[in-house]
């Protein structure tokens, strides 16, 4: 099919919005996207058509290594910038290369981003950052909270035996800092690793993130990843061997605990590599799944049996809004028929 037929056929779409519309929070303001328009939907869809991470919140996003985290904060800080707000990147790994960061239109200037050794030096920075406009939402981000360290830790020649300083500090700085972020309308997201959980028993968590029970506690949102899932590309022939090679992982993020909007909604990322969340993926995937096609189409108009196929015609055809309108609609109308009937509390 051309792509310019395409267009015009989109004209004549499928009605697939919903009949009751569901009522939004007006008062909800300004927010960020993810990158993910499935991942907006699960944060804050029942409170704000689309969805997406409002302002004031800490969010804390935990999961195995490799499982795409760092690709998502920096996500949401080219969103945030583009938006027009200001970013603090703290990065104790220092691993954050300027050019995977131009991958997600995220612009590096001095003073953006450090690599702080210790939990303080984190949180006193967010206590004194003065961004020029706290009209707009600005971003926080520390990739990751597990590799902070203490001062006690940096200065004692032993180190920390019993290893809970770094859990008291958290609970030190948060306490100090969690207003901040609330009265300033940061959005503070901050990434960890999980780790086994000695203490669970038969019956307890077996996975925990590191740094004490506080990051929990304080957060308004925590997102928890999957173990990733490898994507593999289709073998080419070079020569006379076989040559495949890992272009990306998928993973599930459910909204493990949320007072924004209801928790445990999970949402399927695609990540590529040298690319980033690839939104479409997941969008016209989730098109197929819940509107009983056989092919991936759009609005009714069917455009491929091929994934890969159909992402390049939306592309094409700019229609990338409209396949997000969509999405929006599927899953309004998903949420619709899970809505209680009870009568509002006297």
């Amino acid at each position: 099919m051309e792509r310019t037929k395409l267009s015009e056929q989109m004209k004549h779409k499928v009605n697939t919005t919903p009949e009751n519309k569901p009522e939004y929070d007006g008062n909800f303001g300004t927010v960020i996207s993810t990158g993910s328009t499935l991942l907006d939907l699960a944060i804050s869809g029942g409170r704000i058509r689309g969805g997406g991470l409002p302002g004031g919140i800490l969010v804390e996003a935990f999961g195995p290594s490799g499982s795409g985290k760092s690709v998502l904060l920096s996500e949401i800080a080219g969103k945030v910038q583009r938006q027009g707000g200001e970013i603090k990147f703290a990065d104790p790994e220092a691993r954050l290369n300027t050019q995977f960061a131009k991958l997600f239109g995220l612009h590096l200037k001095e003073g953006d981003y450090s690599t702080p050794d210790t939990v303080t030096q984190v949180f006193k920075a967010v206590r004194e950052w003065e961004p020029k406009s706290t009209k707009v939402v600005n971003g926080v981000f520390a990739d990751s909270l597990a590799a902070l360290s203490t001062d006690f830790e940096m200065e004692a020649k032993e180190g920390d035996k019993m290893g809970m300083r770094r859990a008291k500090e958290f609970s030190e700085e948060l306490r100090k800092t969690c207003r901040i972020v609330t009265q300033n309308n940061y959005l503070m997201v901050c990434s960890n690793q999980v780790r086994i959980n000695v203490d669970a028993g038969p019956y307890g968590q077996k996975y925990i993130s590191p740094g004490g029970e506080s990051i929990g506690f304080y957060s308004s949102l925590r997102l928890r990843f999957s173990k990733p899932e490898k994507i593999k590309s289709a073998k080419i022939t070079i020569g006379k061997k076989e040559v495949q090679r890992v272009t990306g992982v998928e993973t599930t993020i459910e909204v493990f605990k949320s007072s924004i909007d209801k928790p445990y909604r999970t949402a399927p990322l695609t990540i590529v590599f040298d690319y980033g969340i690839d939104n479409l993926a997941d969008s016209i995937q989730y098109v197929k799944d819940y509107t009983n096609s056989k092919v991936y189409c759009l609005e009714g108009q069917e455009l491929s049996n091929s994934k890969e196929t159909a992402i390049r015609m939306i592309e094409d055809g700019n229609l990338e809004s409209k396949l997000r309108e969509e999405v929006i609609n599927i899953w309004e109308m998903i949420e619709l028929r899970f809505k209680s009937e009870r009568k509002v509390k006297i």
